[in-house]
């Protein structure tokens, strides 16, 4: 048996009036609460909107690399990626040989910027580091035939928007001497 009690709403007799008004109230509830739930998810910061992960931002970007004289050393292509969390390189040598891409990170647990290169050449080079003197800075190791050889790259963002890269190197214990040096423009 059927009780009409609108058109467009129709109850069966049987059930009691307070059971469908909790099933009611308990929908309403749910999508309250799943609407302040996204509300509160949207206003967390992204992973990685920290300011540190700006710091390499200045090296973004389509640049010709030319050496002190003018002489072209090649392309690189930087781009940001995962959502702004890292750096990805895409160097291409004028030569043709040693080409090279690197992911470059800040790890916030550690305070430090992180950069993974490889090349063609089989070079695997990891390195860390952070702004030193309004620079990027990065250092690390890497094994010789001799021994160990220090790594340090350095990034500075010039007066003129031109980005110079400086890579050095030095055997344990000696003097750091210049290995690349590089001038960006775009």
């Amino acid at each position: 048996m059927e009780l009409a009690i609108d058109p467009l709403f129709i109850i069966d007799a049987g059930e009691p009036m307070s059971k469908i008004s909790n099933m009611l109230l308990a929908t309403v509830l749910l999508l309250a609460w799943s609407a302040a739930a996204t509300a509160q998810d949207s206003a967390k910061p992204a992973p990685c909107s920290a300011p540190e992960y700006r710091q390499f931002d200045f090296w973004l970007g389509e640049w010709k690399v030319t050496d002190k004289d003018g002489k072209l050393l090649g392309h690189n292509r930087i781009s940001s990626i995962l959502g702004g969390c890292a750096l990805e390189e895409n160097w291409q040598p004028a030569s043709g040989k040693y080409i090279g891409t690197s992911y470059n990170m800040y790890d916030r647990g550690r305070k430090v910027w992180h950069q993974t290169w490889v090349d063609g050449s089989g070079l695997l080079l990891t390195i860390e580091g952070g702004i030193r003197d309004g620079s990027m800075v990065l250092e690390g190791l890497t094994r010789g035939p001799d021994g160990e050889v220090r790594q340090r790259i350095t990034w500075t963002l010039l007066a003129d928007g031109r980005v110079r890269q400086l890579w050095e190197s030095a055997p344990q214990g000696g003097e750091f001497k210049t290995a690349f040096e590089g001038f960006y423009a775009k």
